[in-house]
């Protein structure tokens, strides 16, 4: 098997080491059962910088058995509903005949549609709908039937990676890589929502990129930008977050989503935090061309020198700016005589000798 590209085409748009952070606003359920809001949503969403507008594309009676929710006792974010998981999942339902006019309506602004399928239905319809990429949510993570059947599709794929072992991953991306899919982003991600920047491990992107040799990113629960950035800079090329236009809305996702004003606050940071990484290669650049000499020392007379005079250790003083000789030398001009007068206070040239 050959190596995953560390170039992705998603879209018009190139994912890689050198190439501008991809950012995913997941609206997800937060349409709230309304097309024209779905729209609001992607409007908001390109307009505070996002690249991709993506939803979740599922049939209730195809995700969940109420049955099994029903045995056990809920102490987290689906216990908190005070609903059963099934009337909650019914209501966020992205209905498949809106797929066609919110992709329409995406292309027609300027970006990305994409959704999350979780039946394989879902997958064809994807493909039909040409997303750029599919994105695999966590809780899918260990379904390799559904990786396999998603990877020979032959579209990018992302994979998140919330409440996996280092060898369910392992067994997730050897699933997908058995296809001759190559285009895959390892996403990091924690699972809770919203999840704790404590428990947020931005460093397993390392341990991803060391692992699998793969492109990484960051599916991100936790409060603010501080996850994102750090991703960024350990070379995450995809972050994605919940975006809603109103945390306060009544719905499942809404409170630990970024609303459109501090998601573009996300996406200008992550565009500096990308320009303040700039290069591996150390040169002096050409705003410090003052500074050097600024800020630097060179040798000077620490007393009137007359011309012919032999240089001794109590002749000589270091000080700003460096207009003559390095400090180095100074052991090597000692015992050395000058050709003209220099003045007290004045720096000492290599002709001065």
């Amino acid at each position: 098997m050959g190596p995953f590209n560390k170039e992705i085409k998603i879209g018009n748009r190139l994912i890689g080491p050198g190439h501008p952070v991809y950012m995913i606003a997941e609206i997800g359920a937060n349409f709230d059962g309304s097309i024209d809001k779905a729209k609001r949503l992607i409007d908001a969403a390109k307009e505070a910088g996002a690249d991709c507008a993506k939803f979740q594309t599922f049939s209730t009676p195809k995700i969940v058995s109420e049955g099994g929710f029903s045995r056990m006792k809920l102490k987290g974010v689906h216990g908190s509903w005070g609903r059963t998981v099934s009337e909650v999942f019914k209501d966020a339902e992205f209905p498949t005949e809106w797929h066609k006019e919110i992709a329409d309506y995406c292309k027609n602004i300027g970006i990305d549609f994409s959704t999350s399928p979780y039946f394989k239905e879902a997958v064809d319809l994807c493909v039909e709908l040409e997303v750029p990429f599919i994105k695999i949510g966590s809780g899918d993570i260990t379904w390799l039937e559904m990786l396999d059947y998603i990877a020979r599709k032959g579209k990018p794929m992302m994979l998140a990676t919330g409440d996996a072992t280092l060898a369910e991953i392992d067994e997730a991306v050897r699933t997908i890589e058995a296809t001759g899919n190559r285009d895959l982003i390892l996403m990091q991600c924690i699972t809770n929502y919203p999840s704790k920047i404590d428990s947020a491990n931005v460093n397993v992107l390392k341990t991803y990129q060391s692992a699998f040799d793969i492109l990484t990113g960051y599916s991100d629960h936790a409060p603010g930008p501080v996850v994102a950035l750090a991703s960024v800079v350990l070379g995450g090329c995809v972050i994605e977050k919940h975006f809603t236009l109103n945390k306060k809305d009544k719905g499942p996702d809404h409170p630990h989503s970024m609303e459109p004003q501090d998601f573009k606050q996300m996406v200008n940071y992550v565009r500096e935090v990308e320009r303040a990484m700039g290069s591996t290669v150390k040169e002096v650049q050409k705003e410090e061309s003052e500074t050097v000499f600024v800020q630097r020392r060179c040798l000077y007379a620490a007393r009137s020198i007359k011309a012919g005079q032999v240089l001794v250790d109590e002749d000589i003083t270091v000080l700003r700016p460096a207009l003559g000789i390095q400090p180095k030398y100074k052991k090597t001009i000692i015992g050395k005589s000058v050709n003209k007068d220099i003045p007290a206070g004045d720096p000492i040239f290599w002709e001065d000798l």
